[in-house]
């Protein structure tokens, strides 16, 4: 998998947090225990820092970066699907991010949130505690999210990341 530092930005990488072989990860990105990075993903801790707590899920061609002046943090139990946007912004732990949508500098998706699939939360946005957004920009629906799935999602990739990391074999060596 391609793994880089750049300068004296280096990646830290739990030993049990499983990186898929065709994702990305760059500079000072910061990955913990039990989490899993899919294929096409790419985390870009060039310019600022990336963490990315225990039990969290970066799925398939989801772009995670970070700038200078905000840091992205993505807490622990957390599930950010397909395709997804991150750039300077918090997810809280227990938040749900869905595919295609993006979340920009200073926004904060807080615990057991949901980003609905292709929305966008804007600068200095804030998505609730269990709160639903939707839209573009997002529109904040109180209460709708549905924390047990977050949380069943986080776990069915946990599990994905052990059967991942013992059993993927490449086939055209």
């Amino acid at each position: 998998m391609p793994i880089y530092a750049l300068d004296d930005r280096v990646p830290d990488i739990h030993p049990d947090a499983y990186v898929h072989p065709d994702a990305v990860i760059i500079g000072d990105v910061r990955i913990g225990a039990l989490s899993t990075i899919w294929p096409g993903a790419v985390l870009r801790g060039d310019y600022g820092t990336i963490i990315i707590g225990e039990r969290t899920s970066i799925q398939d061609g989801a772009v995670v970066h970070a700038v200078a002046e905000f840091p992205t943090v993505v807490g622990s139990g957390c599930v950010i699907g397909h395709i997804a946007h991150l750039e300077g912004c918090v997810i809280h732990d227990r938040a749900l991010v869905g595919s295609g949508s993006i979340v920009l500098h200073h926004a904060h998706v807080h615990t057991g949130a949901t980003v609905a699939a292709g929305c966008v939360v804007t600068n200095n946005g804030v998505v609730p505690e269990n709160a639903l957004a939707v839209g573009v920009p997002a529109k904040i629906k109180e209460n709708a999210s549905h924390a047990e799935a977050i949380d069943a999602g986080a776990a069915i990739y946990v599990d994905n990341g052990r059967r991942y990391k013992n059993a993927l074999r490449r086939l055209d060596d």
